[in-house]
């Protein structure tokens, strides 16, 4: 645990805010009723987006550790109490091989890097703990059994399986407890429907009779991306479409042909099993009900359930059997740990590769939207054709606002300057559109006796670029081919910012609005058969 608490967190230190948790910061900056109940999609995230806003009040916007700290705890708890789980049925080494699996389980990357996707882990160490709180079977275990639950169920729809994994608990123990106990079930269920009926039923949805249809094909699909994922066989993409793994079926059959073997040698199962059942077969059907394109059950942010639940279910199959795994076994699943370790790694860097990318992207643009703050329109939106990601696309005036209260995680001038490539084409891309630069032209405005001047620069034919200050600048084309005209600020070697051509004897007026960062000048560099007057201020 220690071990991967050093490692997620060197990894994620650098990184910043990613995709969907710009809804919460910039969506959700009151501390109102709606912006906490308001569904993310069509999930529940009361206690993920109370965590996040607290995390920025009092540590500010300005990076992501809080977040990724509080998501690397919500992991490490999650293999703390698998561990526990398992070593109650199948001794420790058993635990302990399954808990590291999970600690350094790179095919689903995105949980274990993206601190959004607490959505995922914190509601799977909520649900463990309820589990193994109720086996108590006593009157606090009930108690603090519910108080995780309803966490659960409010820090993301995967806490809603856990609800049917509580019912399968209290139905199983009820010859011994009687059903006093479905209050436990009852109050996360209620609290979850009532946030349904105000808030929940306005969320778009994609239940389908298809869907439904091909539900049992598509838990199918969980159970053998489940085990290729965790033996790190999945070799899914980091984006895109997400192919089912040619060692899916395979899996998903041979275990599932173990476990009826298993039955017919020794038919029974103990009553711990049909929890945890519950759960996993709860979270299938409900993702495939729900489903669209990028929610295959072979997806990053699924396959760290997949690979759980099957683990977890397979614990119980082998105590319904009555097996102790000896020496000998236990040495030969250290060796597939191993071997199932390498390429949970290498998936692992990968999705940390992407994700510092994505952060030179979203620390660069917002850099610009930064020094861009005093003239950007408030009806500005950061689209993916200006962002250059589709990772990263928010409105302007709430950036701005946000900024304000909780400071900047963009690049400053400097950095932007200093950062790698693309971060100076990324700059000057978003500048443009924010500050807004603009232009006019007059078409036949050209007096070759008016050129000239203190503040007019000859640009030759293939001459050198010329440096602008900010105001109104006229560029005033000599007679014959049209002009081509570009900028750059931040960028090197290149000019992302082209302006309208400007054809022979006409004269434009650039105008580029005073910013935040008065000691990086624009460029213009002219292409052109003719001589060009520049006439800056």
């Amino acid at each position: 645990m220690a071990a991967a608490a050093i490692l997620l967190i060197a990894l994620g230190w650098k990184l910043t805010f990613f995709q969907d948790v710009w809804d919460v910061l910039l969506g959700r900056q009151s501390w109102s009723a709606h912006d906490l109940l308001v569904p993310h999609n069509e999930h529940l995230i009361v206690f993920q987006a109370i965590v996040e806003k607290l995390f920025i009040e009092i540590f500010g916007m300005r990076n992501a550790h809080p977040e990724m700290i509080f998501m690397t705890v919500t992991l490490l708890a999650s293999a703390g109490l698998v561990y526990i789980y398992v070593k109650r049925r199948l001794g420790g080494w058993v635990a302990l091989l399954i808990a590291v699996l999970l600690l350094f389980f790179g095919e689903a990357w995105e949980i274990l890097l993206w601190p959004f996707e607490m959505e995922f882990s914190a509601p799977f160490a909520a649900g463990m703990g309820m589990l193994l709180v109720l086996e108590r079977e006593d009157k606090r275990g009930d108690i603090w059994g519910a108080v995780l639950l309803v966490l659960a169920v409010g820090f993301g729809s995967l806490g809603v399986s856990f609800i049917f994994a509580a019912f399968a608990q209290i139905v199983a123990a009820s010859r011994e407890r009687g059903w006093k106990r479905l209050w436990i079930v009852a109050i996360p269920a209620v609290l979850y429907l009532a946030w349904y009926a105000k808030y929940g039923h306005d969320a778009e949805h994609h239940i389908t009779l298809d869907n439904i249809l091909n539900s049992p094909a598509y838990v199918f699909e969980g159970v053998g991306a489940g085990f290729a994922s965790v033996l790190g066989l999945a070799n899914a993409p980091l984006t895109g479409a997400v192919p089912i793994s040619p060692w899916a079926p395979a899996l998903a059959i041979a275990a599932i042909g173990l476990a009826i073997w298993g039955q017919i040698r020794r038919p029974g199962l103990p009553r711990t099993f049909w929890p945890i059942a519950a759960a996993a077969v709860s979270f299938w059907l409900l993702a495939s009900f729900n489903f669209i394109p990028g929610r295959e059950a072979s997806s990053v942010r699924y396959v760290y359930a997949d690979g759980a639940f099957v683990l977890l279910i397979a614990v119980e199959l082998f105590a319904a059997q009555g097996i102790r795994l000896g020496k000998k076994a236990i040495w030969v699943g250290a060796a597939i740990l191993v071997l199932a370790l390498g390429p949970n790694i290498a998936k692992l860097h990968d999705g940390y590769s992407y994700l510092k990318e994505q952060t030179l992207f979203t620390r660069s643009d917002t850099g610009a939207m930064d020094i861009a703050s005093e003239t950007m329109s408030p009806e500005f939106y950061l689209t993916p054709e200006i962002s250059g990601t589709a990772t990263f696309t928010v409105p302007g005036q709430a950036y701005k606002e946000a900024v304000e209260k909780w400071g900047s995680p963009g690049y400053s001038p400097a950095e932007i300057a200093s950062a790698p490539a693309p971060a100076g084409h990324l700059a000057d891309t978003v500048l443009a559109s924010a500050l807004p630069l603009s232009t006019e032209t007059e078409l036949e405005g050209f007096e070759s006796s008016a050129t000239g001047g203190s503040a007019c620069t000859a640009v030759s034919p293939g001459g050198p670029e010329t440096a602008l200050k900010p105001g109104k600048t006229r560029i005033e084309v000599g007679p014959g081919g049209s002009a081509e005209l570009s900028l750059r600020r931040f960028a090197e070697g290149e000019y992302p910012v082209p302006l309208s051509a400007a054809p022979g004897g006409s004269v434009m007026t650039l105008d580029i609005p005073k910013d935040k960062a008065p000691e990086y000048p624009w460029y213009l560099h002219v292409a052109a058969s003719q001589e060009v007057w520049v006439c800056s201020g």
